[in-house]
């Protein structure tokens, strides 16, 4: 097992993140001794697993109490810890609300309406429901800069910034298009940020442009909610 759980930890450290299917993963998931021993490596280096049922992939986090020490000789780690500028985070936040809220939703309905509202940690091998495009099928660059693109820094800065969020896993960019980036789900915390996005002014703004807003806390669970 030692041997599996060190192959598991270079990988996440190296790739950043590892499909949810992976063989390894899939015990991380499966076998609760091996998540146990994942999560105590872990937690001896201040860091934590990120996994969440919704989410195609898994990855790797500091703690939160980790994150002053090792953000805080800087300003920008109070609002996020990859150097990211205000205006790419705001980019941040509204593909994640054009994505991720209409893709919960759908996840949520299909889960409910077929029995599959998985809420143990060990007992899901796959995924809650389905991913992909068909639940996320992507928005349109230029819809999304029609919308908040002079808000957002105009032209040179908006495309700069979709290329940085594709850079770091948030975000995949195809014809135009922008998908569901392997840490879009993981990284930034649903439970928190889905209330304040759903109550705030933002929430008009999606509406107009056509997107669902729901929260179902009965099928969110615990590893959603620790997801940061």
């Amino acid at each position: 097992m030692d041997q599996a759980l060190n192959i598991l930890l270079a990988r996440l450290m190296v790739q950043r993140f590892i499909p949810r299917r992976d063989p390894l993963a899939r015990r991380a998931l499966l076998d609760e001794h091996f998540r146990e021993a994942l999560e105590a490596r872990l937690d001896e280096c201040g860091m934590r697993l990120l996994e969440n049922p919704y989410a195609e992939h898994i990855a790797i986090g500091l703690k939160p109490e980790m994150e002053e020490w090792v953000f805080g000789e800087g300003e920008n780690w109070l609002s996020n810890n990859m150097g990211l500028p205000r205006d790419a985070i705001a980019l941040l936040v509204v593909v994640w609300a054009l994505i991720i809220l209409p893709k919960r939703e759908r996840q949520i309905t299909r889960a409910a309406s077929s029995g599959d509202t998985q809420t143990d940690m060990f007992g899901a091998g796959k995924p809650i429901t389905t991913h992909g495009e068909e639940v996320a099928p992507g928005v349109p660059e230029d819809a999304i800069y029609a919308d908040f693109g002079k808000k957002l820094g105009g032209k040179t800065r908006f495309s700069t910034n979709l290329g940085q969020l594709a850079k770091l896993g948030f975000i995949v960019r195809r014809n135009k298009m922008i998908y569901e980036g392997p840490l879009l789900d993981l990284v930034l915390d649903y439970a928190k940020l889905a209330p304040r996005i759903i109550d705030g002014a933002l929430a008009e703004v999606l509406k107009l442009s056509g997107t669902a807003l729901l929260i179902e806390p009965d099928l969110v669970t615990n590893d959603d909610e620790e997801a940061a």
